[in-house]
């Protein structure tokens, strides 16, 4: 008979993709998932896109009589329950926590209990807070936060002691943590707690660190999702793409399809256990070049992004993925390419409203003096 798998927060965005490709291999799955309304909308029913077969199990992963109940005859769990959104983390502090910080808890105390044959945990690039940087002889440099008095100069950039630009390079798994936000350090705690918990009870734990995901069944209408829903959200309201400091900070886009494709190589792989990955499609990108793709993808190219200048508290300036170790360890390589993701992500756009939540959001944290 077949693996049954558990997929805690699997009827969001990337849990559903990953049950798509588990399905396609065989696997029988099972979702537990609350339906948070601010990714699901309020009708609290099963979306529309979770495929017939999965088994749809509505709870709370903070709620151990469900995730006890979830786990019953489950061979192995992809944990990918969690409140997601780097400024949203900064004020609603409590809640964070306890999505993310006491639902692993829970999740396991219930796993000591009835221990599985593998659980993967979404862990995220939000953890390594800046990444590496090289300087003007080539010698790689980590760095602090930048200081808020050169940020409200509007001077970006990390600079050397004689002024010059230090230029991004690619960020490996053994670049040390720095934890700028509630959310980074709640990602942090998961994968620590399930490698920890794992070790000590012989359970085969791999950790995964999403960068930045793209593709269909994102969450248009929550302003703390992925900045490229972000963008097609304000788009799909014929409103221009808002970029926080000048455009130019880069970042990693990986397809939702890759990174599934990913997480069934994590189950599959015998040498990934014990292991952290990064999981990108190891090419930098500016904002400011996905925010205008995307205009150019949905047929609004002439919706140029809005570049406000400002600063956000937690936002890091340049992170991109190392990719090496997956594609050695998993025989991970990304498929889609930038631009074929983004035609497919304009078709699924086409038939999707959004509520344009974004101004909300900014007024969030300008209250609060996280935007400056």
């Amino acid at each position: 008979m077949s693996q049954h798998i558990l997929i805690t927060g699997g009827a969001g965005f990337i849990g559903s993709h990953v049950a798509d490709e588990l399905l396609s291999h065989g696997y029988r799955v099972r979702v537990l998932d609350n339906l948070a309304p601010q990714v699901h909308g309020d009708s609290g029913r099963r979306p529309d896109y979770l495929e017939a077969d999965v088994e749809l199990v509505v709870g709370d992963v903070c709620d151990p009589a469900a995730v006890r109940q979830a786990l019953k005859g489950i061979d192995a769990v992809y944990h990918f329950a969690s409140a997601v959104g780097v400024g949203q983390s900064m004020y609603e502090v409590s809640h964070y926590t306890r999505v993310n910080n006491l639902g692993t808890a829970v999740l396991m105390e219930a796993l000591i209990a009835q221990p599985v044959k593998r659980l993967v945990v979404a862990s995220s690039m939000s953890l390594y807070g800046e990444g590496l940087y090289r300087g003007a002889g080539g010698e790689l440099r980590t760095v602090q936060e930048r200081p808020l008095d050169q940020l409200r100069r509007g001077d970006w950039e990390f600079r050397d002691d004689d002024g010059v630009a230090l230029l991004p390079a690619a960020t490996p798994e053994d670049k040390a943590p720095a934890l700028a936000s509630v959310y980074a350090l709640s990602k942090f705690d998961q994968e620590r707690m399930c490698l920890m918990i794992g070790r000590a009870y012989s359970i085969p734990v791999v950790a995964l660190r999403f960068f930045n995901a793209y593709g269909p069944r994102q969450a248009l209408s929550n302003p703390y999702t992925g900045v490229l829903a972000i963008f097609a959200a304000r788009l799909l309201n014929d409103s221009p793409p808002k970029i926080f400091e000048d455009g130019f900070q880069q970042r990693d886009f990986v397809s939702v399809y890759d990174l599934a494709r990913a997480c069934r190589l994590s189950l599959e792989m015998p040498d990934a256990a014990g292991e952290v990955f990064n999981i990108g499609s190891g090419e930098p990108r500016t904002v400011r070049d996905i925010a205008e793709r995307v205009a150019q993808a949905v047929g609004k190219d002439r919706l140029a992004p809005e570049i406000t200048g400002k600063y956000r508290v937690g936002d890091i300036r340049h992170c991109f993925a190392d990719i090496g170790k997956a594609r050695r360890v998993l025989g991970y390589s990304p498929r889609v390419a930038l631009d074929d993701g983004l035609a497919e992500l304009a078709a699924w756009l086409e038939g999707q409203a959004a509520v344009d939540r974004v101004a909300q959001a900014s007024a969030e944290l300008a209250a609060r003096g996280l935007a400056i």
